[in-house]
């Protein structure tokens, strides 16, 4: 980067990272097809001795066919409840949950257990019987269901090389790591052959290299396998990893939802801001602002967030604008980065220079369809 200004960086802009490895498939184009979960105002309170607790407070959302969606929160943000009540584990007290175009609210219970074969569920713990081989636990929902054995058999043959799992065939639960009992656990909820696929947590219980190895599976079942999956985690990288949307969710509302890249790059609500910050970092690191040179007489200083996406990506935006308007611009950070396909970056600048000056370049960045935003002196 160059040194556009009279005075010394404030920061080195270290800590540029390489793109995901992760790499979300463009989804095809299914313009005007209905969506393949569809949640309407959904409500639940639990109610105790004390005041009821509304864990889902109208909820609303849509998945499109074939699309990874994740809900993101904290704990009790009411991110499991929602997903329970997607195939009726948790009963709404009022709303709509509309799966692969039923209403699940309204079935009887041999229509719910019917529609229930149609979307496979992921628990976070994995929930394997002990006392039964990978392969009997892959079978035991097809077993349950009534399915004979030779047909058993055949759909677990199919399902053990597609999650990387033919040698384990015969060992128990005991025997394996916690990265091959989700794989077992996912197999299991493919033995159906479900349309929709529920991931609880999926990863949390993992070490780092095993939670990619798990996403990774995930993402090239639902491309193999035309899935649609939801997705709940507390972990933004997870999100930033797989999903195509996000919804973030906190006190039983979704607060922000959209596509990843908008999401990351523009979060709206403060509780997002905080959940991006995990991932990508402060775009102005603590402490920077107070050692930041004062501005000269007839100058002002304001620090300003770029968001460099799009056609001028790659344009020197920063050493044109010093040019032409005259402008001292420290580099006080800067992140390289790519969210499923679409690289982007993100910069924080000190602009120093007559207050017209800096306005004239503000518009001029944004005329070029840069995103500039003004941080304030205290972007805490």
């Amino acid at each position: 980067m160059l040194d556009f200004a009279r005075r010394p960086f404030v920061a080195d802009p270290a800590g540029l990272t390489a793109p995901s490895p992760f790499r979300v498939s463009p989804m095809s184009d299914r313009t005007g097809q209905e969506p393949a979960i569809s949640l309407h105002a959904l409500v639940r309170e639990f109610r105790g001795r004390g005041t009821p607790l509304r864990a889902l407070d109208g909820v609303s959302l849509d998945v499109a066919p074939g699309e990874i969606f994740g809900i993101v929160g904290r704990s009790g943000a009411g991110k499991s409840t929602l997903l329970r009540c997607v195939n009726l584990l948790e009963r709404p007290d009022s709303g709509t949950a509309t799966v692969l175009g039923q209403e699940m609210t309204r079935l009887d219970e041999a229509a719910l257990r019917e529609a229930r074969r149609g979307i496979g569920m992921v628990f976070q713990h994995f929930n394997l019987l002990s006392a039964r081989t990978v392969a009997g636990n892959i079978a035991f929902p097809l077993e349950i269901a009534g399915v004979s054995r030779a047909e058993r058999d055949a759909r677990v043959a199919e399902l053990l090389p597609l999650v990387g799992l033919e040698a384990r065939r015969d060992h128990y639960p005991a025997q394996l790591s916690g990265g091959q009992k989700q794989r077992v656990g996912i197999a299991r909820a493919l033995a159906s052959r479900p349309r929709v696929l529920l991931c609880d947590e999926a990863t949390s219980a993992l070490d780092p290299e095993t939670t990619e190895e798990i996403l990774a599976l995930i993402r090239s079942i639902r491309d193999r396998l035309d899935l649609t999956v939801l997705l709940i985690t507390h972990e933004m990288a997870v999100v930033k990893a797989i999903c195509d949307r996000v919804a973030v969710m906190e006190a039983g509302q979704v607060i922000e939802q959209g596509r990843v890249f908008d999401v990351f790059t523009r979060p709206a609500h403060a509780t997002t801001r905080r959940f991006v910050s995990e991932v990508i970092g402060h775009v102005v690191p603590p402490g920077t602002v107070a050692r930041l040179p004062a501005p000269g007489a007839g100058e002002e200083r304001r620090l300003l967030q770029v968001l460099f996406a799009g056609p001028s990506s790659t344009r020197a935006v920063v050493s044109e604008a010093s040019r032409r308007f005259g402008l001292d611009l420290n580099i006080v950070s800067g992140r390289i980065d790519a969210i499923g396909s679409e690289p982007y970056g993100l910069m924080a600048l000190a602009a120093y220079g007559p207050p017209a000056a800096i306005a004239e370049a503000i518009t001029w960045m944004r005329g070029l369809g840069l995103d500039v935003s003004e941080i304030g002196e205290d972007p805490a």
